[in-house]
């Protein structure tokens, strides 16, 4: 039997994720240091994980509610109403999905179809393209430059344009660049998304972690744009919560009953002990004015400071991102694009960092390193990546 044959041939011809390919070359190397991976080095605070544990033993084990625990949902609203300024209903426009992943899936599938052009900023995460062409959409990348902070103009984005256009994907801070939109970069775009009546998926997963005294705003807070857009974070990267795979979609209920019932049908129900924990750690973070966040992130941010330094000490030009934990230096000094420059690396000094063609055509001549690991691992990885830059005869230092 041809099994082939059988096979969605979307799905059959979707590249498999770059980040993964090489990080499963990168973990069969002995000793390899890696400054490749976006998660948090932090461990989920014991008591936020306490309330899991509780739930466990309280015997709290069943299904929750389909769209997750109306406690959890309650506290979110909260939540996004503090952050953001925008006002959800819980009952009806909060959706509790594993991680915010699904929340991507989810959204995309419920706003995507066959025939639709969806815009994706490029560098962008790994998923949304794929995800768009399971939809039977196309996805049409926008290129964003370093020149300008990869932040998205208006004017690329009127450029990409077409009758067939139905949904812009804003996901900043962005991963890989470490870029952020600005209240006044946003309120450029907005005109032109009215003008072509567009939808937005704001992809706000990093929302907490920015830098350098700039604040996070969503586009869902500007007048007349929350009835069309659908904002999608998590617990995964401010919390340190990865492994708990939790996250959240708000959106108008005229959305959020679409998005429901393919979670519905899909999922049935996030992890219900997951869901404590994250009711634990929003509860917990109203209380204390969200120290745990405020720690891991002037963490983060004294990491980020010596990491880009070291880059552009070395000749590796790299702008400062403001936003998330990554990184994102171009090699094009070595006359190496990034892939080439990964492997060679790995090679030489067993340092891994990701290839930026992982995260579209135009990451080509970057890499992406995250200083989501220790500052003992990162000065260790930033020396053996001077030797090799040293070594190869790039420059003379």
């Amino acid at each position: 039997m041809d099994i082939s044959s059988k096979l969605n041939p979307v799905a059959r011809a979707l590249k498999p994720s770059g980040i993964r390919e090489f990080f499963g070359i990168a973990a069969s190397r002995k000793g390899c240091l890696s400054l490749g991976v976006g998660e948090p080095d932090f461990s989920t605070p014991s008591v936020f994980s306490q309330a899991g544990i509780n739930s466990i033993y309280a015997g709290l084990t069943g299904y929750t509610a389909n769209a997750g625990l109306i406690e959890l949902r309650q506290a979110i609203a909260r939540y996004t109403r503090r952050f953001i300024g925008v006002e959800y209903d819980p009952e009806s426009e909060i959706i509790i999905t594993v991680g915010a992943s699904e929340g991507i899936d989810i959204a995309l599938r419920a706003l995507c179809a066959p025939g639709d052009e969806i815009l994706v900023p490029e560098p962008c995460f790994v998923c949304y393209e794929p995800l768009v062409s399971l939809c039977g959409g196309t996805p049409v990348p926008i290129q964003t430059r370093i020149d300008e902070e990869f932040r998205l103009t208006p004017e690329a984005l009127e450029a990409k344009i077409t009758p067939h256009t139905k949904l812009l994907i804003l996901a900043y801070p962005n991963n890989p660049t470490g870029g952020i939109m600005e209240k006044s970069d946003l309120e450029a775009l907005l005109p032109i998304i009215k003008k072509h009546d567009l939808l937005v998926l704001s992809d706000e997963i990093y929302g907490e972690l920015i830098y350098g005294g700039a604040k996070f705003c969503s586009i869902a807070s500007f007048e007349g744009m929350r009835e069309r857009t659908v904002v999608v974070s998590g617990f995964s990267k401010y919390f340190a919560m990865t492994g708990w795979r939790l996250g959240y979609v708000c959106a108008p209920k005229q959305i959020s009953d679409v998005i429901f019932k393919i979670h519905q049908y899909a999922i049935m129900c996030a992890s219900t002990s997951a869901q404590y924990v994250a009711l634990a750690a929003l509860d917990a973070s109203f209380r204390n004015n969200f120290k745990e966040v405020g720690q891991m992130r002037q963490t983060y941010d004294t990491r980020r400071k010596y990491l880009v330094e070291r880059l552009n000490s070395m000749g590796l030009d790299c702008f400062e991102p403001r936003g998330a934990f990554y990184a994102f230096p171009s090699v094009k000094i070595t006359g190496m694009d990034g892939e080439k420059f990964a492997y060679a690396l790995l090679d030489a000094k067993n340092v891994a960092v990701v290839p930026g063609n992982a995260f579209g055509k135009s990451g080509k001549d970057f890499i992406r390193i995250s200083y989501a690991y220790s500052m003992d691992i990162i000065v260790r990885a930033l020396n053996l990546i001077e030797e090799f830059l040293k070594g190869s005869g790039c420059y003379n230092k």
